[in-house]
């Protein structure tokens, strides 16, 4: 039960976000829980490896290039789904990875605090 309301909460952050950040685009809720359940699988397969491979620098530079690695699953993302989620280029997909993790914090916080 948990997994589907961590699932419609990730589809609602996604929704929300393509509606914040122009050139970012979603075809429907469905589509963004979809969205949410593909950068979740693409960010822990691929991103892992390219995280385990990048480490040193990721290290050197205090995570800059693990959120690098995150950009880029976005666009990986945008290029598996074909036009149910489009993203504009990589400052889009930046600036959608920035809201992502903004709104995902704020819900955190606010479902912390209820407990």
């Amino acid at each position: 039960m948990r997994f589907i309301i961590s699932l419609l909460i990730t589809g609602v952050v996604i929704a929300v976000a393509a509606f914040i950040v122009p050139g970012a685009h979603v075809a429907g809720f469905g589509w963004a829980i979809v969205t949410g359940l593909v950068i979740g699988l693409v960010n822990a397969i691929v991103g892992g490896i390219l995280r385990l491979f990048t480490f040193p620098l990721n290290w050197l530079t205090f995570g800059l290039v693990s959120f690098i690695i995150t950009v880029l699953m976005i666009m990986l993302t945008d290029n598996l789904m074909g036009s149910k989620f489009d993203v504009d280029g990589f400052w889009t997909a930046a600036l959608f990875a920035i809201v992502v993790a903004l709104i995902e914090m704020i819900l955190g916080r606010m479902v912390r605090d209820e407990k």
